[in-house]
């Protein structure tokens, strides 16, 4: 696996995923303790959820955990396509408030590693996309938050989708100022 660094401050990085090639197919691990551990990350995860999402344009986000539940997660794309954004949202960071944004598919089987403190959203790009998550705390409702996808102090470049598709819940989260 190659770790590259995002340009947040944290432990935010994108996982390029080495594949093994042969005449069966393609052979990769995802996931490996000691690599993870080898640049500052926590790979004891908890819970793995996948999201099924058949229209393109489908948005979902800003989302994160609060404190005591605060997560770690691993995100990757096992059908099609998703412009995935993460955001600084540690009042005392050098990058309070900046966003970083990847393309994630399953043809660049790239992962994004969000460290406690971030924000996590994404929109898809490719119709019947599947998006994989793996967190380091189990889902606590209570504590389950977010702000606006569009918060305009943030000013996330989504790409541009005629028919943008927003759940109730995540249409109404406040912007992260408020």
């Amino acid at each position: 696996m190659i770790f590259t660094p995002t340009l947040l401050e944290g432990k935010s990085f994108i996982i390029d995923i080495e594949q093994f090639e042969d005449v069966r197919g393609v052979f990769a691990r995802t996931v490996c303790k000691d690599e993870f551990e080898q640049h500052g990350l926590n790979a004891d995860f908890v819970q793995q959820s996948i999201s099924y999402n058949p229209k393109v344009g489908t948005l979902r986000g800003m989302h994160y955990q609060a404190a005591p539940f605060a997560e770690e997660k691993l995100v990757r794309v096992t059908r099609g396509a998703i412009f995935d954004v993460i955001v600084d949202i540690r009042p005392d960071s050098k990058t309070y408030k900046k966003w970083f944004g990847v393309e994630l598919s399953e043809s660049n089987r790239r992962q994004i590693y969000i460290p406690i403190g971030f924000a996590h959203g994404f929109q898809t790009l490719k119709p019947n996309t599947e998006v994989l998550y793996e967190m380091t705390s189990r889902y606590h409702p209570d504590a389950s938050i977010g702000f606006s996808w569009n918060d305009p102090s943030i000013n996330i470049e989504w790409p541009e989708i005629k028919n943008r598709m927003v759940g109730i819940r995540d249409a109404e989260f406040p912007n992260l100022s408020d």
